[in-house]
């Protein structure tokens, strides 16, 4: 089964042999090693099947298996420490938040790119990703709520509650995350990407660019459409951590799957600010 989130879609391609698919993650696969569940979470290895294909992240029946259990305790340490960061950040006076916010930003953005591309499953990695962002919307946060004074705790509400409304959707199996389903997400976000970089380059030559962005209809509409995208995308992330679990993944891949949810939550947040700001400002 290849993975159903785009930015973990690497790790499962269907093109490179069992051993070969995230061989660094544990040592080299053996014969035996099973293909699905997470023997460890039951306490006693599960009975060598010698029918059973290698796991595919190269562990070992040593190796402490992946449970749900790390991955909602990797999760909150993340989404605890970004949230450490921007309280600290926003206690600052603006100037001195803002000189270090522009920075953080920056070098999250960087660092995000590497933890995706070279698949990095570390607590280093994530936590100083969820730092460094947290430090950046720690401003950007303290800058919309002196415009509109109880914004940001509408947003984070409204951001929790797609959170566990998508949630339940994915346990119920209300919308099931098919290819065909990913293959849609796929290009729903390649779209908004290609819309947002054109209203930035349209705002070099036309004020407001292409009106993405100003707070007028078009922008409320646009907003909407990309918290929609991006709610859609906490499915294919609890897929990623129910897929993983399934293959027998090593127990510090939680870390990488805390960055996903880490990176969709923080799109959906600053979205759902923008948004907030658009209705108010009218």
């Amino acid at each position: 089964m290849p993975s159903k989130n785009p930015a973990f879609s690497r790790g499962f391609g269907n093109n490179a042999g069992p051993g070969q698919q995230y061989a660094g993650w544990g040592n080299a696969p053996q014969s035996g090693a099973p293909q699905y569940g997470a023997p460890g979470q039951y306490g006693a290895p599960a009975p060598q099947d010698q029918y059973a294909a290698p796991s595919p992240y190269g562990t070992t029946p040593a190796t402490r298996y992946m449970t749900m259990d790390d991955v909602v305790t990797k999760t909150g340490i993340s989404f605890l420490v970004t949230v450490l960061a921007a309280a600290a950040v926003w206690a600052m006076p603006g100037n001195a938040a803002w000189g270090l916010a522009l920075p953080a930003v920056l070098v999250a953005f960087v660092l995000g790119l590497v933890i995706s591309f070279k698949q990095i499953a570390s607590p280093v990695a994530t936590l100083a990703y969820g730092a460094l962002f947290g430090a950046a919307l720690g401003a950007i946060s303290e800058a919309f709520n002196s415009m509109f004074p109880g914004i940001v705790m509408q947003a984070v509400i409204g951001t929790f509650g797609v959170f566990a409304g998508m949630l339940v959707i994915y346990k119920t199996g209300a919308i099931r995350v098919t290819p065909k389903f990913t293959r849609w997400m796929m290009g729903a976000l390649i779209g908004v990407l290609v819309l947002v970089v054109a209203n930035l380059v349209a705002g070099f030559f036309v004020e407001g660019g292409l009106g993405l962005r100003d707070g007028g209809p078009l922008a409320i509409i646009f907003s909407l459409v990309v918290i929609g995208v991006a709610a859609f995308s906490l499915l294919l992330d609890f897929d990623m951590a129910d897929e993983a679990i399934r293959r027998g993944a090593p127990a510090k891949f939680a870390w990488y799957i805390a960055f996903g949810l880490l990176v969709t939550v923080i799109w959906l947040y600053m979205e759902i600010l923008r948004l907030l700001s658009f209705l108010q400002d009218d």
